[in-house]
């Protein structure tokens, strides 16, 4: 991501009603780049994440004895003590946020069995829940990429979590983020089947946000003229790779990111009233 405030002020300005970052975007300079946006923007709503930090922030952490030297050479935690720092330095930059989502639990999972995996992102969510209950963040959620195809685990058992957590049914677990594309299409074929993770999201009350809808632009080389004209004739390509994700029942907020000013003017042309928003990679593998 680069030009990450005038990317930001152009979705916004678009009509675009969220706002995704994480502390390692941009080389750990998003947030910082978004605060000024989001004084100007005030009814966008922001999401950032947990769990992934950069070297930088790691010897932050380690000086500041949140992170041991083991944990801070793996860049990625989700022990509550760091989940509380992470956050604490997100709002302190961002100056607000809606929401935090706990980012790619599974990858926190090599090594481990199902049952300890879990018991590290409860141990995440109690964390959260302190910041939602004291009015500090509306929830928190679980931006995942592979956690839900994997079965590492199920939309039901982090609700099931989020429970634990809360000590009640009263929870604050709010929003999933998963890649939703013609590429890593599962999701979208069990969501017209009326099933999958999206439709016991939704049933859950939950807001679905769909990362990657161009698969990092891989995507764009397989859109054929018959498959453009199929899903819409006139399209462009980029436009009817959006569409298609953004029509996938159950999702709420297809999530995009633009490398270049050019992007949003050239690419997001999806007609009007199509649900496309301004086109570029998707954020979670822009930045992966």
């Amino acid at each position: 991501m680069r030009a990450v405030s005038q990317a930001a002020r152009t979705a916004l300005a678009a009509g675009s009603p969220w706002l995704d970052t994480a502390p390692n975007y941009a080389h750990g300079g998003a947030h910082e780049a978004l605060r000024p946006v989001l004084a100007e923007y005030t009814t966008a709503r922001v999401a950032t994440k947990t769990g992934f930090f950069t070297e930088e922030q790691g010897r932050t952490a380690l000086a500041e004895g949140v992170l041991t030297r083991e944990e801070t050479a793996s860049r990625h935690s989700l022990e509550p003590g760091f989940v509380r720092w992470q956050t604490e330095r997100s709002l302190a930059t961002l100056g607000r946020v809606d929401l935090v989502f706990v980012h790619n639990p599974e990858h926190h999972g090599h090594g481990l069995d199902r049952a300890a995996l879990h018991w590290r992102v409860r141990e995440a969510f109690t964390a959260l829940e302190e910041f939602a209950h004291a009015g500090r963040i509306d929830g928190y959620g679980v931006a995942t990429w592979t956690g839900l195809t994997s079965e590492a685990f199920t939309v039901p058992e982090l609700l099931a979590l989020a429970r634990q957590a809360a000590g009640s049914a009263e929870h604050h677990f709010t929003g999933l983020q998963m890649p939703v594309s013609l590429i890593m299409d599962d999701l979208i074929r069990q969501a017209l089947d009326g099933g999958g993770p999206l439709v016991q999201a939704k049933d859950a009350g939950l807001i679905t946000f769909g990362s990657a809808p161009l698969h990092g632009g891989e995507l764009l080389g397989a859109m054929t003229p018959e498959l453009v004209n199929f899903i819409r004739p006139g399209l462009s390509a980029a436009a009817a790779a959006l569409l298609a994700a953004g029509s996938c029942p159950g999702l709420d907020v297809v999530l995009t990111s633009a490398s270049t000013r050019e992007h949003p003017r050239t690419l997001g042309r999806c007609g009007e009233g199509s649900g496309c928003a301004p086109d570029g990679r998707g954020s979670e593998e822009a930045d992966r």
